[in-house]
């Protein structure tokens, strides 16, 4: 398993996150061991996973599958509210970091994310809860999730403690980060237009780690890419590669987001425990720039 250094936390490049472990017929536990065993130290759990659900069964499941609190670094994401939007005052980000402690049954979190941006973020007050939650030692670090280059910006306007992650949708299916790098200044294709203000570079700049979520999916959950008879070119070249390096097609799709020199992190949804090892054993694979651009091209992106 390769590791990221994140603030003090030596931070396993697969996440696993907790979104589906209230599935029924799934074993938790089993999914829980899965992971630790190889080598995934770092968990994502957010408070809307299954109306907190998820939360408390995650909870549970670590310590029935006998692992320790200080282990394991746990991360959750509060700031969206169903059926009113979202919310970042004061208020909400401290009720809710705490009833995620409460669900999680731990005393901490080694880093909370604030979900989806909210428009009517006022800095100053998400300023006082980071504060108040890091003072009482419910919180150890912070980071944002889904926000843009000016979003953080405007958050750093108050914010004291650095902002160390921003959990993106990223992989090879969805791709806008690395596009609009490549095509800057052109009109010859759709992947030249910024949608998100040069995020790939400000965090490399900013040693922000990216933790890519939905990495198997193509479009905005259409479905999984991986095997799909939709992509013919792209799975061609998958295979090809796990051959290779003797891992599997998914294997190549997370070690294809672990190449990538900005150190970014891949958040894995599946709680399947074979699913979650054929994961771990790629995650040390380190493709070669042609093979990079390979798999980037055989996805039916472009080059200049």
């Amino acid at each position: 398993m390769k590791y990221i250094q994140i603030g003090d936390m030596k931070a396993s490049q697969v996440v696993m996150g907790v979104m589906r472990i209230n599935d029924a017929g799934k074993d938790p536990v089993a999914a829980v061991k899965a992971a630790y065993a190889g080598g995934i130290n770092f968990f994502d759990n957010a408070d809307i996973y299954g109306q907190g659900e998820c939360e408390t069964i995650f909870g549970k499941a670590f310590r029935d599958a006998g692992i320790k609190r200080e282990e394991i670094y746990i991360q959750s994401k509060v700031g969206i509210r169903p059926g009113i939007a979202f919310d970042f005052s004061k208020k909400h980000i401290i009720e809710a970091t705490e009833g995620s402690l409460k669900r999680l049954g731990v005393d901490y979190l080694d880093s909370l994310l604030l979900h989806r941006p909210d428009t009517l973020v006022q800095p100053e007050e998400v300023a006082e809860a980071f504060d108040e939650l890091e003072k009482s030692g419910k919180v150890r670090y912070f980071g944002v999730s889904n926000q843009n280059p000016y979003q953080i910006e405007l958050l750093k306007t108050a914010v004291k403690q650095p902002l160390l992650m921003n959990q993106l949708q990223f992989g090879i299916m969805h791709t806008g980060m690395v596009d609009q790098g490549i095509h800057v200044n052109m009109t010859d294709t759709p992947h030249s237009i910024d949608f998100d203000g040069g995020l790939l570079p400000y965090s490399r700049i900013h040693k922000m780690t990216i933790q890519a979520w939905s990495p198997f999916q193509y479009g905005f959950f259409e479905g999984v890419f991986v095997g799909n008879e939709k992509f013919p070119k792209l799975n061609k070249k998958l295979q090809e590669l796990a051959e290779k390096y003797q891992v599997t097609p998914t294997g190549i799709a997370v070690a294809w987001i672990s190449s990538h020199p900005a150190e970014m992190q891949t958040v894995i949804g599946t709680i399947t425990p074979s699913r979650i090892t054929e994961v771990c054993d790629a995650s040390d694979v380190e493709l070669t720039r042609e093979e990079w651009y390979e798999v980037y091209l055989a996805a039916g992106n472009i080059l200049p």
